[in-house]
């Protein structure tokens, strides 16, 4: 099934000014705001505003749209660090906790539910969301079962997070066997998405995030592609017009194809790109490959299944070996995992239906095609020769 291009949405972008930074240079103070709207059970709408310096707005926004609710921060530790008192006031509840992978399970759930009840959160409170993808995870799974569910904020501050796991609603922690194997869907309230946070992220966490960028340009934005092309080095160096423009539209793509699938039963499952390979790729890994990297190697090995399956040329395959390598990030399967324990890996995945396993096949810029097999001979030739 080809599909190409996913549903609308409708944008509201609001041209402030146009200002300079020293270090940042070409700033662009500009918002875009993208209605998320959702049919469920019931009707249901929310915001998605990204805005440089909108953490400097949060309090006015806040109050103004949970009135009366007392509000608890969990924030990432690292963020606290590096941006301490730029985002929340005094008269609210922080929580801090060490935002890692290896953290993200149901231990971390009971003690932060344990410690809100501590703090007297109830039902009418409000859970705010700071951090990364683990953050964001974590807190929307806790908001979805605390007290049997309590409305919450994502403020993202990664680029993967503010690309990819921000929007959508799903949450969820991992289990021995595999990652976000217990979640929820669960909307949040309000996504506020500030991409300044990005300047102080070390450069390895910013590449780790490019793969998300990437891989969703890839399945709808031909024109994005190109100009994460063109402006490598300047998203590298971290000019904020540029970091402002790939994150907005990918907020833009994530959230239309949210709008068409919310529960993933269909169109969703394109955000899959290179990620049944790649979730394979980390587990075998024991998790020390990062997820970014297992993206971009997944999606190369996605290329190589598509030039197997006579859907793409090796140019194309070579078109985004290379633009993954621009962003230093992996395109090879490192040689210490063994290809007959990655296709095993595919039996935990959350992807398969009857021992039926979905790729996304990547096509030319702009467009994929799903694929599904029980017949994994293609898909080993395809592993073998991503190494």
């Amino acid at each position: 099934m080809i599909v190409h291009p996913v549903p609308r949405v409708t944008v509201m972008v609001e041209s402030i000014s146009h200002t300079y930074q020293k270090k940042n240079t070409n700033r662009r103070n500009v918002t875009v705001e993208i209605e998320v709207s959702l049919k469920r059970p019931s009707e249901y709408r929310y915001r998605i505003q990204c805005e440089c310096g909108l953490r400097k707005k949060l309090k006015g926004i806040l109050e103004e749209l949970a009135s009366g609710k007392r509000r608890f921060w969990i924030c990432d530790r690292e963020v606290v660090r590096k941006w301490a008192g730029d985002f929340y006031w005094e008269d609210d509840e922080v929580i801090e906790w060490e935002a890692l992978e290896e953290l993200k399970n149901l231990h971390s759930i009971e003690t932060l539910a344990r410690e809100l009840l501590r703090r007297g959160a109830d039902r009418s409170s409000l859970l705010i969301a700071v951090g990364g993808g683990v953050t964001g995870d974590v807190v929307g799974f806790l908001a979805s079962v605390y007290m049997r569910g309590i409305p919450f904020v994502q403020i993202p501050t990664t680029l993967v997070a503010q690309v990819d796991s921000s929007i959508g609603g799903k949450t969820g922690v991992d289990l021995p066997e595999g990652k976000n194997l217990i979640g929820t869907f669960y909307q949040p309230l309000w996504v506020a998405i500030d991409p300044e946070f990005l300047i102080t992220l070390p450069d390895h966490i910013l590449a780790q995030g490019m793969a998300e960028v990437i891989k969703t340009a890839w399945i709808s934005d031909a024109d994005l592609v190109k100009f994460l092309e063109e402006q490598s080095q300047a998203i590298k160096s971290r000019k904020l017009s540029c970091l402002e423009e790939i994150v907005s539209r990918c907020a833009q793509i994530k959230a239309r194809i949210v709008m068409a699938d919310e529960m993933e039963g269909g169109l969703r499952r394109v955000l899959n790109l290179g990620h049944t390979f790649g979730h394979a790729i980390e587990k075998v890994s024991n998790y020390s490959i990062p997820h970014g990297d297992a993206v971009a190697i997944g999606c190369v090995c996605a290329a190589q299944l598509s030039v197997l399956l006579g859907k793409i040329t090796d140019d194309i395959s070579a078109k985004m070996v290379s633009l993954f390598s621009g962003y230093d990030l992996p395109v090879k399967i490192p040689k210490l995992l063994r290809p007959e324990d990655i296709l095993e890996a595919f039996g935990s995945d959350k992807k398969k239906t009857d021992q039926e396993f979905t790729f996304v096949l990547p096509l030319d810029p702009g467009c994929f095609e799903l694929y599904a097999t029980k017949n994994l001979a293609l898909v080993e030739k395809a592993i073998l020769l991503s190494y």
